[in-house]
């Protein structure tokens, strides 16, 4: 199922699309079902259960009631299907591939950082920066997973119990305040810079996180393209390194790396500019698309 937080124009709405339409689930359910995509994450897994039902009989139109609650895919404006977690665990060097691109051994434990939950927007949203702050602006296609119940202290075995589902993270990065602060948080956490979307893909599509495709363009020119299994610590793991050290809450997303072919490692570098256009895609879930606008101060 993909679950999406949308809009018409006025709030922010839960939703799940099938095909080109979306169902709004707490019409749909006639107020069972709450508005908002925390609050549904929350209520677990009888929550998610109804919105199963609810829209597989809005695809095969056995209840006339879900369509008053159905609109055009085309008619509404696709937010962050999580705009409001508390916390973004984001990994650093992951993947085997981008430790190969920078010539360095992987690290011996998950690298772990912070994203501000202010720096989330969604599809189409502007990524947005300072010039005169930072001139180093980088992409990084991610895997993004979304915890469903609390974890704390899960073993990596019961790990994915815990997910909610998937979406598609881009972790922008201002490079030279990341490697001038000598720490990540600030660099990875200006607002915008954590682009998510197009939609949460329920556990339940992708029986293995470790064999998805991941790809990022910038204006239309592919400049990553790698897998999952490329991943050093997979999901599992991570789930059970995080939840030893802080719980995961519903909605809560973990970032869980990026592959070979970012901006800063290429020869020659390459950085986003004004007017770009940045698509980052995961197999199976879906593209993300976002435009870059640099705005003075």
């Amino acid at each position: 199922m993909k679950l999406i937080t949308f809009t018409t124009g006025t709030d922010a709405r839960l939703g799940a699309v099938q095909d080109d339409r979306v169902i709004d689930l707490a019409v749909a359910s006639d107020g069972r079902l709450p508005s908002d995509m925390l609050s549904f994450l929350q209520r677990g897994e009888g929550a998610m259960q109804l919105g199963r039902e609810l829209a597989h009989d809005a695809a095969d139109g056995s209840n006339p009631t879900n369509a008053v609650a159905t609109v055009p895919l085309s008619e509404v404006r696709l937010m962050a299907p999580v705009p409001n977690p508390s916390k973004v665990v984001a990994i650093g060097l992951n993947y085997m591939d981008h430790c190969r691109e920078q010539n360095i051994e992987p690290p011996e434990a998950p690298i772990l950082f912070a994203k501000f939950p202010s720096s989330v927007v969604g599809p189409g949203d502007a990524i947005r920066w300072d010039p005169a702050l930072t001139s180093r602006v980088d992409y990084e296609v991610e895997l993004a997973v979304v915890i469903g119940r609390t974890a704390r202290r899960v073993p990596a075995a019961d790990a994915l119990d815990y997910v909610a589902g998937y979406t598609v993270c881009n972790d922008v990065s201002a490079r030279d305040l990341q490697f001038g602060d000598k720490q990540w948080v600030r660099g990875k956490s200006l607002d915008t810079f954590c682009p998510l979307g197009p939609w949460l893909l329920t556990r339940d599509e992708i029986p293995d996180p470790q064999d998805l495709r991941l790809r990022c363009t910038v204006n239309g020119d592919c400049l990553q393209d790698s897998t999952t299994a490329e991943m050093i610590w997979g999901v599992r793991q991570l789930i059970e390194t995080i939840s030893q050290a802080c719980s995961l809450f519903p909605g809560d997303v973990i970032a869980t790396g990026t592959p070979h072919g970012v901006g800063v490692f290429r020869s020659p570098q390459v950085f986003l500019r004004d007017g770009d256009v940045v698509t980052v895609e995961v197999e199976r879930i879906g593209q993300l698309t976002n435009h870059c606008v640099e705005e003075h101060a």
